[in-house]
């Protein structure tokens, strides 16, 4: 048993470095990736571009699957015509053994292919293949790449446009619909339609107007970071509530009503950088930094949930956001929150994924590309740019990130891929688990509209120079 072992690990390294080496030859594809994951968490590797979510190349897709699929790569790297270089993209699946059909399906609608060529283990001449497939490839693109750009061509406002009517479906003192509504004021003010202020009015009148009870018996975070949309509907009192509730810390330096996770992290500082309790914020971020980032700048999701999830770390970056929009240029914490924040933009930058999503566990590339957490990451990183605490090398990150959840954004406005929502699992194997929700989705969408309010901002503001 032993001896098998080793052998099969002695194989996956080989099978690994040699994609590594078609990988680095001149030309694209350039990306070692992964379609999905096998039971015992090894990643199903690929070959991929970064090219499949761009609506603008003329270029034609192809996905060659099968034992010969490496060969086939080199072969389009060194020895190919220019003219089939010039005319197809190419992305590799050298073997689907241990892929389930859900991540199968996945990888192949999003990377877009035009055509997708199988090649059968007993092939012995799979050039030959490949290149009859080709020529005999019609001359129509395919619905999924189709569908994908015409999905990835629509302006951020458009988007935006399609999902504030949608979302929240369910109205709550809770996070999720709060993002939801404080991004539709925002686009009622860019589109200059009253509508969209009314809808987010009448939805949040019961709290309001009505006397309903902002949290009940049990006081949970989530609902404390509800309250932070009322300062932008005149609402102060009730927003005060929930500064009070949020500015409770329990021994370790851990919010009350809180779990410790790097969900508190957005969750209370978005209510008290915007109630006017940004020091305390900024305290708590450091605590619960100093805990919970790792040496790399990647976050874990709990300390005893010792693992990178994706929403969590969009959790840590929105709340860094959030704070450092609120503290003052000379405040004394700002110097350690933002190196916190470049630490943590700076490892997401080297984890996006190839075709600028990032991972539902953030640096595993076998885990499927997560729409909330790519969401969130591009928020952050779109008020750095603007914000000047990074420079605008990153821009081309958020714009790939962009398309990402542009991609993932139907055209009834239901997303794709979200991660469901979870709690802290203490092995990699629980975060692999949460199932990714497709359909109308109220915390996808709220996160979508965020993200395109946010690209939108980007690129219509001036260039700061990083500070």
């Amino acid at each position: 048993m032993i001896a098998a072992l080793l052998l099969a690990t002695a194989l996956a390294d080989t099978f690994a470095i040699e994609l590594q080496q078609v990988a680095a030859l001149p030309g694209e594809p350039s990306h070692v990736a992964a379609a999905g994951i096998t039971k015992d968490e090894q990643p199903i590797l690929t070959l991929e571009n970064g090219s499949a979510f761009d609506a603008k190349s003329p270029t034609r897709r192809v996905v060659v699957r099968g034992g010969g699929a490496i060969d086939v790569v080199r072969w389009m790297k060194t020895k190919a015509p220019v003219r089939l270089r010039q005319q197809w993209a190419v992305s590799a699946l050298p073997s689907s053994d241990g892929l389930d059909d859900a991540s199968l399906r996945r990888w192949l609608m999003f990377q877009a292919a035009d055509v997708i060529v199988d090649l059968a283990p007993a092939d012995a001449h799979p050039l030959d293949t490949f290149q009859r497939a080709l020529a005999n490839a019609p001359h129509a693109a395919s619905h999924d790449r189709e569908t994908i750009a015409s999905r990835v061509g629509r302006d951020p406002i458009v988007i935006a446009k399609l999902l504030a009517p949608k979302y929240p479906g369910t109205p709550a003192i809770s996070y999720i619909p709060s993002i939801a509504w404080a991004s539709t004021l925002r686009l009622a003010e860019i589109a200059k339609d009253p509508s969209l202020r009314a809808k987010v009015e009448q939805q949040t009148a019961p709290w309001r107007t009505g006397g309903k009870d902002l949290f009940g018996e049990r006081i949970q975070l989530t609902s404390v970071a509800g309250t932070f949309v009322f300062g932008d509907l005149g609402a102060p009192e009730l927003l005060a509530k929930g500064v009070d509730a949020a500015s409770r810390v329990k021994d370790g330096d851990v919010y009350e009503y809180g779990q410790g996770w790097t969900d508190d992290m957005f969750m209370a500082t978005v209510v008290l950088a915007r109630g006017g309790k940004v020091d305390l914020a900024a305290r708590l971020l450091a605590a619960y930094a100093s805990r919970l980032q790792r040496p790399d700048g990647v976050f874990v999701h709990a300390p005893n949930g010792p693992v990178a999830w994706g929403r969590g770390n969009g959790f840590a970056a929105l709340g860094l956001a959030e704070a450092l929009g609120a503290l003052g240029a000379t405040d004394p914490r700002r110097a350690a929150l933002l190196d916190v924040y470049r630490r943590q933009m700076d490892a997401a930058r080297k984890r996006q994924a190839p075709d600028g999503m990032w991972n539902e566990v953030l640096d595993e590339p076998g885990s499927y590309r997560e729409e909330s957490a790519t969401a969130m990451l591009l928020t952050a990183m779109a008020r750095g740019i603007r914000a000047g605490w990074i420079d605008r090398s990153y821009g081309p990150v958020v714009e790939r990130a962009w398309r990402g959840v542009a991609a993932h954004v139907a055209e009834d406005g239901t997303i794709i891929d979200v991660c469901t929502s979870t709690g802290a699992g203490p092995t990699k194997r629980y975060y692999l688990d949460r199932a990714a929700v497709t359909g109308a989705d109220d915390r996808g969408g709220a996160m979508a509209l965020l993200a395109a309010l946010e690209i939108d901002a980007l690129r219509h503001a001036p260039a700061v120079a990083a500070q």
